[in-house]
Order: C-alpha cells, then structure tokens, then sequence
C-alpha cells in the first residue's frame, strides 16, 4: 500500500459531503490516508485526474469513455453505485430528467420547442450528451430550442429554473434527489415533465499508477462496503444500495449515443 490515496470528485457538489464520508471510511479500512480534494473547481479536480495526482475519482460516463480512449489512457473502473428506488431496476443506471417549474405550461418535451433552455455543462452525458442524442432520435438536428445557456452546474441549472431565467434543463436525477432531499419545499416549485434514459451511472475509476494490489484492495472494499454497518449508513446517506461491479463495455451505450448526438449541429 502507498502513504496517501488522493480521492476525488467530478460530481455535483451536494454529492461532496458523501464523498468526505466514503473517503473516510477507505481510510479505515485500508489503514492508509485517503485525502479527499474538494477545494477545487471541478476543471481543476479533472487536471488531477488526468495527470494522475488523483488516484480515485468520480467521473461522468462521458468523459470516463473519452479518456479511456484516448491515448495512453491510464485509468480503469473500480464500480458504481446501484441507487435505491424502483425506477433504477436494482441496476448501475440513472436517469436525465426534464425539469420546469410547476406552474409551467410545458408538459412534454416536444413542448420544449423554441423555449429557454439550460445544460450544465458540454462534458456531461445527464445534462448535454443525452440529450443531443435524443434530438438526433428525433430528427431535430438544428436550433431545436429557442435560446440555449450554459449553466456550469446541474444546481445552477435549478436555480435557473425557479427564478424564471430559463424554461427547462435536463438534470441528472440523483442529482435531483439530493437537492429534494435537502430543500424539500423544491417538490412544490419544480416538476418533471419527461426522462430520458436509462444510462449507465457515473463510475468510479482509479489511477492504474496505483500498485495491482492496492487497486484490489480498493475495490473489494467498495464492493463490500454495503455489508459492512458503517460503510452501509454512509451509503444510506447517499440513497446507494450498493456499489457494484461494471465493465468498459457497460459504457459502449453512451459511446453510442455521443456518435448519434454528433449529427445535432445546435441544440
């Protein structure tokens, strides 16, 4: 095992105090120092992952596939989150789900046509790529809505959307959860009008600098982590049943939409 493990998070930031707990409880089980980085802009966590400095990171589907296949790629899967709930079908997989306000006219997403539209950010598949894809689907491959913003955030998103800034976003439903969980007077102002998906979830990935046995060790411990009564409240905490085990192939779906999506000259 090495001295430190350096833990981070490209996740939205309501997710950060979980992280904070998992990072924790690795430390315990591992006996070594894990050094969750959250002080940073999420660009600025993403340079750690890509020039090793992290060791374990939560990373969107996107980018996971496009580092993965990019040259000399040096990252591999540890697991992800099976999240509780019925809709999830007890799989790694989530959902992007149109957002407006309740008092909204819009109730489906052909109704979104020419209205305000907000996306996170280029890199996510919840918040962009998805929905290029369904567009594509749909044959609307040029200026399908009215008027498009970048947010930088799935919370800013939001926020966006109660003050009347914009109409609609697609925001990543475990995201959406947590914000009900901790605001729960936003089930009256919002609504969900469509979602799209499922996709698979955002995996959590580690640095293959790391030694072959501490790489094993960590995700056994994920793995395992729901069977264990500590490491079981802090993902109780999170609504996750349990991490499991996935492939580079459980992420071909969203290279497959992101080479559909290409045909979507503007959203």
């Amino acid at each position: 095992m090495i001295d430190e493990l350096v833990i981070t998070s490209i996740q939205a930031p309501d997710a950060d105090s979980f992280v904070d707990q998992l990072s924790g409880y690795l430390s315990d089980k591992l006996e070594v120092e894990c050094r969750f980085v959250s002080a940073l802009p999420w660009q600025e966590r993403e340079k750690l992952i890509d020039s090793g400095e992290a060791h374990v990171s939560w990373l969107c589907g996107l980018p996971y596939a496009r580092k993965v296949d990019g040259p000399n790629p040096n990252l591999e899967l540890l697991a992800a989150a099976v999240m509780e709930g019925k809709r999830y079908g007890d799989r790694p997989v989530y959902f992007s789900d149109i957002v407006v306000r309740t008092d909204s006219p819009l109730l489906n997403f052909a109704d979104l046509e020419g209205c305000i539209w907000a996306y996170n950010e280029p890199n996510s598949h919840s918040g962009y790529n998805v929905v290029r894809y369904h567009l594509a689907t749909l044959g609307e491959l040029y200026g399908f809505f009215g008027q498009v913003i970048e947010s930088g955030a799935h919370q800013k998103s939001l926020e966006m959307i109660l003050n009347g800034e914009v109409d609609a976003s697609a925001i990543d439903s475990t995201v959406l959860e947590t914000e009900l969980t901790i605001q729960p007077d936003l089930s009256d102002k919002l609504r969900v009008i469509e979602s799209l998906g499922p996709s698979p979830i955002p995996p959590w990935i580690v640095s293959k600098n790391l030694p072959a046995a501490t790489r094993y060790a960590l995700r056994q411990t994920f793995l395992e982590m729901h069977r264990d009564y500590q490491g079981a409240a802090i993902l109780k905490s999170a609504r996750i049943k349990r991490f499991e085990a996935v492939t580079d192939i459980d992420y071909d779906s969203i290279r497959e939409m992101e080479h559909t999506a290409a045909w979507v000259e503007s959203l």
